[in-house]
């Protein structure tokens, strides 16, 4: 798969190149964190704006054993908005208060794609992205958001690994 390398993008060009909006994907996750931060650092230099994207997954509505009301499915897709938004909020305010001009999206449905379109619709000029490092069969059967956001994205995509 070939790699859009960002660092060589944000330093190889002489500054020539002007980073205008950075967008950080997050999932929360201790590798987000980290990627959280590196997106953070960068906004700063660049006095580019940050926007922080969460995707949700869509809450499956199941039938039989594991049949879930109407009601109930819409106060799960609510708590889990809800929480979402929280920590959305959480981020904007770290952000915020390392001076970055930041603002937080929440789309539903598969992450890369949410994650492709976003980049293109926030017209971004770099991706952030943590990835868990993941390789083998685990890379196989559970897949890499970070590879398919690399490969789709219409911008540089800087990955971040987690510790």
């Amino acid at each position: 798969m070939p790699r859009k390398d960002a660092e060589e993008y944000l330093g190889g060009l002489g500054g020539a190149q002007m980073i205008r909006r950075i967008l950080h994907a997050t999932d929360f996750s201790p590798a987000s964190q980290a990627a959280f931060k590196k997106a953070v650092e960068l906004a700063k230099q660049n006095r580019a704006e940050l926007v922080v994207l969460h995707v949700m997954s869509p809450v499956v509505y199941t039938t039989g054993e594991g049949y879930m009301s109407p009601k109930m499915y819409d106060e799960l897709a609510a708590s889990t908005r809800a929480w979402a938004n929280g920590q959305l909020d959480r981020q904007l305010r770290k952000a915020k208060a390392a001076g970055v001009r930041a603002r937080g999206l929440l789309l539903e449905g598969l992450a890369h794609d949410q994650i492709v379109r976003a980049a293109k619709s926030q017209r971004a000029d770099l991706v952030v992205i943590g990835t868990h490092g993941r390789s083998g069969l685990a890379k196989f059967f559970v897949g890499s958001v970070a590879g398919r956001v690399v490969s789709a994205a219409p911008c540089p995509v800087l990955t971040v690994r987690g510790k």
